[in-house]
């Protein structure tokens, strides 16, 4: 683990291997242990690094009411400041993903390539941003348990459900770790998203889009749209898991993934 003050606040973060970088952001409400399968078996010469981010697991939570993306993409700017990263491949997964986007905004020049894992570009509707504050208010009252009890049945498919109980467990814990109130802020954070289904036409970097096949929260059709929108990217789908592949089927994923890191490799940039 590695621990700096960036933009204000303590970020831990996780890192393997030795070469040209790739920053790996965990989805909602996780945090940078669902990264550490793919940490493990990162392709020679790539340089993992999976940070907390603010308020999530190791890190400091700061004192910002709402966990904005723009909040979010800026800590993540300011750690590539801090450990000297010019551009770097950046992969997100959920609300990684959403980071992804707001950073792309941003900082279009840092960004080596990208990897938009089971995620979307369009923003919460009128009665998603309800739910979102009707669930705040509920973990702020009740603790962490709606949303692990919420969320846990839909981000898993029905194979990992019942035929892998340790998946499950981690998957469990991990929730369970992050706070009532890194919870109220993130989810109010992600109500307030902007759509960035215009940036699509805009990301002329490599970029590849994953699913799991049976993703039942941003499921395969957001997917396809992300792929369709962004200009010579390509769509990979995990065959028999949910929303979150790199837990559910690590070798799967990381088998993409390092297809897609290897053609980096070759290509100049």
């Amino acid at each position: 683990m590695g621990a700096a003050k960036v933009n204000g606040v303590e970020i831990e973060w996780r890192e393997a291997g030795k070469g040209e970088p790739i920053v790996f952001v965990h989805g909602f409400p996780f945090h940078s242990a669902m990264w550490g399968e793919q940490l493990n078996a990162l392709p020679k010469g790539w340089r993992g690094i999976a940070p907390d981010l603010r308020g999530f697991g190791a890190s400091e939570p700061g004192t910002d009411p709402i966990y904005t993306m723009e909040l979010f993409a800026q800590d993540l700017h300011a750690l590539l400041d801090r450990l000297s990263i010019e551009r770097a491949v950046l992969c997100g997964l959920s609300m990684g993903g959403y980071v992804l986007f707001e950073f792309w905004r941003l900082f279009p020049k840092r960004v080596r390539a990208l990897v938009l894992a089971d995620t979307r570009a369009g923003p919460d509707s009128a009665d998603a941003k309800k739910a979102r504050e009707s669930l705040a208010k509920r973990v702020e009252k009740e603790g962490n348990t709606p949303v692990v009890d919420g969320m846990l049945p839909k981000v898993l498919n029905s194979t990992t459900r019942y035929g892998k109980p340790e998946v499950v467990q981690v998957i469990k814990s991990m929730m369970q770790e992050t706070s009532a109130d890194t919870m109220a802020r993130a989810l109010r954070g992600m109500a307030e998203r902007p759509d960035s289904e215009p940036l699509l036409r805009t990301i002329n970097v490599p970029c590849l889009v994953v699913v799991g096949s049976e993703d039942a929260i941003t499921g395969r059709g957001q997917a396809e749209f992300l792929a369709r929108g962004i200009r010579g990217s390509s769509l990979e789908i995990v065959d028999d898991v949910g929303h979150v592949p790199p837990l559910e089927k690590p070798a799967d994923f990381n088998k993409v993934l390092g297809v897609f890191l290897s053609r980096l490799s070759s290509a100049p940039g």
